[in-house]
């Protein structure tokens, strides 16, 4: 009987650990002795980093999107289905078509997905470029905008938790550019008593905010946005009025995990921070946004964790063990505006500390832009 390994989820880490499996084990794949499945629930996928650029006119939405068949090595079977159940027990999962798929190990890399309903009036007065659509119709907004007060306000959790930075950021250099800036107010709301979870980001960010004329309003959590006054309200009370709200909507984990009796606070699936093993479940691993664990929910983290995991996979297929472990590895470019980035690097033990932004920065991050369909086949 071949192995079978099955991975739920065809965004980046999905994608990157199916490929590298599927390289290293193609002879036992021909051999009939090993199958690799990827079950996604789209048949395309997204670059979601590129959303940062759409709202200023810097990359089309077709630039974004590729088919998933075409991001796959040839011996990696992909499903396109949703799974609905997970059942660690019998080693199956169901999916919305009706299909029963077995597994010898599992790999859950579903993600994470905005919740737009846990703010009210969210979704009718604010804008937000985490989807395709909201980035779209941001870039209809923003090619309106002639002044006023803009106010970007965060919930928590988020992907990419630089993003937001990097959005306020381009936003003040986009309206230098454009002679508007006079005109407008920019003011950041963070629910923390800093600009970012991570001080020294956070001292980084304060920093670029006092030379830039920008506002940061502290201990601002997310509780409701009203429409029609065009104010955006706080749980700890505090309202903001706004011309234009940017949102960074509060993102929670595939309904798959709760539904499967997995999940933990915020729809998460638990996951240990080195062996990326669920729970206490010797077979089924996560990785990327979908995990409970203390790192960013990142695209690069799902990617060093893809690393890890595959080596370790490779080995369980082929009857060794699981030695590598994952360290937290995270590096994340941070846009500094429209012609500057700098970066971050860091593990569980090793902090981060922002360097002075660069254009050389700035064009690493644009070339990684273009190549970042190679990094999910595996090869860079």
């Amino acid at each position: 009987m071949a192995k079978e390994l099955l991975i739920i989820g065809a965004g980046s880490g999905g994608l990157i650990l199916s490929n590298t499996v599927a390289r290293a084990l193609s002879r036992e794949i021909r051999r009939g002795e090993v199958t690799v499945t990827l079950l996604g629930d789209r048949d395309e996928y997204l670059y979601q980093p590129g959303l940062l650029y759409v709202p200023f006119d810097l990359m089309r939405p077709a630039e974004l999107i590729r088919k998933v068949k075409e991001l796959l090595v040839p011996c990696v079977t992909f499903m396109h289905d949703r799974a609905t159940r997970i059942d660690p027990e019998s080693r199956q999962v169901q999916t919305r078509s009706g299909r029963t798929l077995t597994y010898d190990y599992l790999v859950i890399a579903t993600g994470s997905e905005l919740d737009l309903e846990e703010t009210p009036g969210l979704k009718e007065g604010a804008h937000w470029f985490y989807d395709l659509p909201g980035a779209i119709r941001l870039r209809e907004a923003l090619s309106r905008f002639q002044g006023g007060r803009v106010v970007v306000a965060l919930g928590l959790p988020h992907k990419c938790p630089v993003a937001p930075l990097e959005f306020v950021f381009m936003l003040d250099e986009w309206a230098r550019e454009r002679g508007i800036r006079e005109q407008m107010e920019i003011i950041y709301a963070f629910p923390l008593n800093r600009a970012h979870n991570i001080q020294t980001c956070a001292d980084w960010a304060q920093s670029e905010f006092d030379k830039r004329g920008i506002q940061l309003e502290t201990f601002f959590n997310l509780d409701s946005v009203d429409p029609v006054r065009k104010e955006v309200n706080s749980y700890e009370g505090t309202t903001l009025a706004y011309d234009l709200l940017v949102a960074v909507p509060a993102h929670k984990g595939d309904a798959v995990h709760a539904d499967s009796g997995l999940a933990v606070q915020g729809n998460w699936v638990p996951t240990h921070r080195h062996t990326l093993k669920v729970g206490t479940y010797e077979n089924i691993f996560a990785i990327g946004d979908a995990t409970n664990m203390p790192t960013s929910k990142a695209g690069s983290v799902a990617h060093f964790e893809s690393e890890v995991l595959a080596g370790n996979l490779i080995n369980l297929l082929t009857g060794g063990g699981a030695p590598h472990q994952y360290d937290g590895k995270t590096f994340c470019f941070i846009e500094a505006g429209m012609h500057k980035a700098t970066y971050l690097s860091f593990t569980y033990d090793q902090p981060p500390v922002p360097g002075p932004p660069s254009e050389a920065i700035h064009w690493f991050k644009q070339a990684y832009n273009r190549i970042h369909w190679m990094n999910l086949k595996g090869i860079v």
